[in-house]
């Protein structure tokens, strides 16, 4: 097993910044690339080698084709980044189909990364402690960037929510993958290829995954490293990854008037908790975090961060306990996968399909609580609020593109008919099946909800590059 370079890989990809609470992403325009390169050179990146600690800040960046391009660096090279990238998450009709982008999601209505919007070249990441630590941070960010020709087209804001809540209140960010080689005691068919998520290592098929590669001449510092598959070489991708960045506007007052007027078809009483079971088994877990495969009954903060679990193996094959075409069971199948579910084949053939999720809440929540409780009922006060989702891959097509269109925007997944994710669905992206049904496994006769409308709708988004440590140092160093 090949040793990870800590040093070298930007912290968020790892360490993900929960001691951080705030974040801002600057959406960044080069408009003059010898300036900018003067810049990067001095920017100070935290690598994974430490967490941060609690007062601290930190800073990452990525780049879009765009952006290496006034960079300097090479066609030949840039041509090597895959398809998914070069391309862009919304320049054509099939990856808009494939991501299941239109009606209110159509990127022509997007607020950045949509054909109407300036194209950004550099997302820059900036974390810190609280809100104004973190203006702090981002005031002396920016002025820098102001001497060294880079313009902010966009500034996103995140922060982190009560008790690690989503705005739809419930416990986020619990079932990440185990990196072989960075993670100690992972759990039973958790364990995922480091080359899943950095480029430069094998990945779940046991191959390099196609990055850019270069000449040894062509680096004259010795600023990169030898390509594991290629030594001859120096490797521009290694220890660096694909960012895939959404921005997820959630309708937290649709997604419980919507539970709430349906909760009386599933459950004997009409009442506060019929609704949060019902929109419990949407998600696949308690708003506590609890998974229905452990809890299938009733709310518990005793197995909140709980995701030693698998479906078939613990006995839900058929989804009587969480139902299986709730959000989580879709997103992360475990193994349920055909064709040897409950074996580790099936779990193998999952892992080949995983990201590392690293988004952040934006907007006020809807109750200081967080509390489903506290939610339901509440007028719609309108104002925007959702995830800047966020998340690293090697492969976007065979990763996150393949998440996003056959386990969650299909109406056929895992042997059901018209149901497509029940929180984050695009409804009617299919025209032979739509979606907006959720099947409820039950004995002897399951329960169908029906007529959901769209409770996500995309605000912005855009495929990234983030560079290993050494390569953002090679950039800078273009002639």
């Amino acid at each position: 097993m090949q040793a990870l370079e800590l040093k070298d890989i930007q912290g968020i990809i790892l360490r993900g910044y929960a001691e951080l609470n705030n974040a801002s992403f600057l959406l960044l325009r080069i408009d003059d690339g010898g300036l900018a390169k003067r810049w990067l050179k001095t920017l100070e990146l935290r690598n994974a080698e430490e967490r941060p600690r609690a007062l601290d800040s930190s800073a990452n960046i990525a780049f879009t084709p765009s952006g290496l391009k006034k960079l300097g660096l090479a066609e030949e090279l840039r041509s090597m980044f895959s398809n998914e990238f070069n391309e862009g998450m919304s320049a054509t009709a099939h990856r808009r189909r494939i991501l299941g982008d239109h009606g209110d999601s159509d990127p022509r209505g997007w607020r950045w990364g949509g054909p109407a919007n300036e194209p950004a070249d550099i997302l820059l990441m900036l974390y810190a402690f609280d809100e104004a630590a973190l203006q702090t941070f981002v005031d002396g960010q920016i002025d820098r960037l102001v001497r060294h020709g880079l313009g902010v087209i966009d500034r996103l804001d995140s922060l982190t929510l009560p008790d690690r809540k989503e705005h739809f209140g419930f416990r986020e960010g619990i079932s990440q993958p185990d990196l072989e080689g960075f993670c100690q005691n992972s759990l039973p068919g958790n364990s995922v290829a480091a080359g899943e998520f950095l480029f430069g290592h094998p990945n779940a098929y046991g191959q390099y995954t196609d990055r850019p590669t270069l000449p040894a001449q062509d680096d004259p510092a010795g600023l990169l490293s030898p390509a594991p598959d290629h030594p001859s070489r120096r490797d521009l991708g290694m220890n660096g990854s694909y960012l895939v960045f959404r921005q997820l506007r959630q309708h937290v007052s649709a997604f419980w008037n919507y539970c709430a007027e349906k909760a009386r078809a599933v459950f004997p009483n009409d009442n506060t908790e019929a609704c949060v079971s019902l929109a419990s088994k949407m998600v696949g877990r308690w708003p506590s975090g609890a998974p229905l495969v452990k809890a299938p009954h009733g709310d518990t903060t005793q197995v909140s961060d709980d995701n030693d679990f698998l479906y078939v193996r613990s006995g839900d094959a058929d989804g009587l306990r969480c139902p299986i075409g709730s959000h989580v069971r879709r997103s992360n199948p475990r193994d349920s996968l055909d064709p040897e579910p409950g074996s580790d084949r099936s779990t193998a053939i999952n892992n080949r399909h995983r990201i590392i999720r690293r988004g952040r809440a934006y907007g006020p929540p809807a109750a200081a609580s967080m509390d489903p409780r506290d939610i339901i009922g509440k007028p719609d006060d309108e104002r925007e609020r959702g995830l800047h989702f966020i998340c690293f891959n090697t492969q976007i097509g065979r990763q996150f593109e393949f998440i996003q269109q056959t386990w969650l925007n299909s109406p056929k997944f895992e042997g059901l008919y018209e149901d497509d994710d029940p929180l984050v669905g695009d409804r009617g992206g299919n025209e032979e099946a739509p979606g907006g049904t959720f099947t409820i496994q039950r004995q002897p006769v399951r329960k169908r909800i029906t007529g959901m409308p769209r409770f996500v709708t995309v605000r912005g988004g855009g495929y990234f590059f983030m560079p290993g440590i050494s390569a953002v140092r090679y950039l800078a160093s273009l002639k």
